[in-house]
């Protein structure tokens, strides 16, 4: 597609993009191309809910976006660095020597369930100020968000009720901390205040909501296909065993090869081109950010995972002024739990004896990724 119909009118009125250019230029055209699906679905009568930083256009965007950069810094990231290296370790430490033992493999365990899950959402736990005795409920709303079907309208359903359930739980918290502010992220989003304005409850709520949902998927996502690209390269677990300082390299080669998401959306405002083809008003378009990473005009031999390669031009985070603000923390876990798993294990590798399930919709990897490990 990228080759021959780069920008393709499809049989139902959409658009898709593919290559690199046309959805980079998209990204950073807000002024013609909106992320207020919601207000299009609805020709109107529905508008996005304050705190959505997805569907946000300007200037409201830009508004919540200072707000919510006021309170989540990259100082506040960097401070979680000990504690997603203790929780991490904590949860690793439950692996404990496999009963019917693989030759060549004394370990095996399933990914998602020992860490990929539970470490992102208790990090975002830990930075909402979520008691410790509430985790294990927090645990369950995302795993609810996490397996929603859009197309099934128990599915859609159930999601309803848990968000009604998240929302009226954080308004206790953001109730609290506004009498009381303490040190967490709530507290920082209720008293941030740029040009004399703040916050409403329902905006510190729904960019809750927001953090607990992408923060978990992204960074779940991204540790699996971490291991699923090095499993196709078992070479690279030696190599990255003597020189951890490829790991940051293996990161960001994994965002560019395996997007957690395979696209996002945009809505036209009037009528233009992209890429020389018109587009008319009102079009929905689907901007191929995993087309996009494997665009070879970017990218030299781009179906090759190639950790040397500098990737400053993948997608995978978007861009332009809907950068994922949570970008930094899942790198962070990721580079924290590799070198934790590389630390533990000489070998570890994709169990396929099991069968391996995956996400539908545009979530992009493993929903069970089961590993044979050796210790190290």
């Amino acid at each position: 597609m990228r080759q021959e119909a780069p920008v393709w009118h499809a049989p139902n009125g959409h658009v898709h993009l593919f290559r690199h250019e046309d959805v980079t230029s998209v990204l950073t055209d807000p002024g013609t191309f909106s992320s207020d699906l919601l207000s299009a679905e609805t020709k109107g009568e529905r508008k996005p809910p304050p705190g959505q930083l997805l569907l946000l256009d300007p200037p409201d965007h830009g508004k919540l976006r200072r707000l919510v950069s006021k309170a989540f810094t990259n100082r506040m990231i960097a401070q979680l660095e000990p504690q997603i290296t203790e929780l991490s370790a904590e949860l690793l430490d439950r692996v404990g020597p496999d009963a019917r033992p693989e030759p060549g493999f004394d370990t095996r365990f399933e990914m998602n369930d020992t860490i990929a899950n539970p470490l992102p959402v208790t990090v975002i736990s830990l930075m909402l100020g979520v008691p410790v005795e509430d985790r294990d409920q927090f645990q369950r709303w995302a795993n609810n968000l996490l397996a929603v079907d859009p197309e099934d309208p128990e599915s859609r359903a159930g999601l309803a009720s848990t968000t009604e359930a998240l929302h009226n739980y954080l308004q206790g918290f953001v109730d609290a901390r506004r009498a009381a502010p303490q040190d967490d992220l709530i507290s920082r989003l209720v008293t941030a205040e740029v040009d004399d304005e703040r916050l409403t409850d329902d905006a510190v709520i729904k960019f809750s909501g927001l953090l607990l949902l992408a923060g978990h998927i992204t960074t779940s996502i991204l540790l699996g296909n971490l291991l699923l690209n090095l499993d196709e390269h078992p070479e690279l677990w030696k190599q990255l065993r003597e020189d951890r300082e490829l790991v940051p390299a293996c990161v960001e080669e994994t965002l560019r090869l395996r997007s957690p998401f395979t696209k996002v959306d945009r809505v036209a405002l009037r009528d233009t081109e992209i890429g020389g083809v018109a587009v008319a008003k009102d079009t929905y378009i689907h901007l191929w950010l995993l087309s996009a990473n494997r665009d070879a005009e970017v990218f030299d031999d781009p179906d090759t995972y190639d950790v040397h390669r500098p990737n400053t031009k993948q997608l995978a985070f978007g861009h332009g002024i809907h950068y994922c603000i949570g970008a930094p923390i899942a790198r962070l876990e990721a580079r924290i739990v590799l070198n934790q798993l590389l630390d533990r294990y000489a070998e570890l590798r994709v169990d396929r004896s099991e069968p391996l399930s995956y996400h539908a919709s545009n979530i992009f990897g493993a929903r069970r990724l089961p590993l044979l490990a050796q210790r190290a």
